[in-house]
């Protein structure tokens, strides 16, 4: 395996990356979601600080969806970690695992679906105090606006 640093690589394969940490500091906590989604999602860091778990229990489209997601990079034996912060959603109601990419950058947050520069994709905005976001879901033919207010 290669642990030689580029040049302005910050990063350390044996520690959780900035990116993931500036992450966690604005995701933890509760969120109370209204608009197209409604109900709780819940972020918190799983032991040792590379991954944050998102406990998911919404309603969207009057259907519910129940269920974890791991947010984190990609990191395979004998390769560096991912420059992505990947997720996998694993549905409690019908089994379905589906991947997202993560990116935050300042209080901007995108989510693609399956991949980077997908069109299914969320768009959102933190409030300058990180106590809420209001963005939307959207994808050809279809889409919902949601709100998030930090219960804790």
């Amino acid at each position: 395996m290669n642990t030689e640093k580029k040049p302005g690589d910050s990063r350390d394969a044996n520690a959780p990356s900035a990116a993931l940490k500036r992450m966690g500091e604005t995701l933890l906590g509760t969120w109370k979601l209204t608009g197209g989604a409604e109900g709780e999602i819940r972020y918190e860091w799983a032991e040792g600080g590379f991954f944050l778990i998102q406990h998911v229990d919404l309603k969207v489209f009057g259907r519910r969806i129940k269920g974890v997601e791991i947010v984190g990079h990609l990191h395979r034996v004998g390769e560096e970690p991912s420059e992505e912060i990947w997720t996998r959603f694993y549905s409690f109601c019908d089994g379905l695992t589906l991947d997202y990419v993560y990116e935050l950058d300042g209080g901007a947050l995108t989510i693609w679906f399956m991949k980077k520069g997908s069109d299914n994709r969320y768009k959102g905005e933190f409030s300058k105090d990180g106590a809420s976001f209001r963005g939307a879901w959207a994808w050809p033919g279809g889409g919902y606006e949601v709100t998030g207010t930090r219960l804790k």
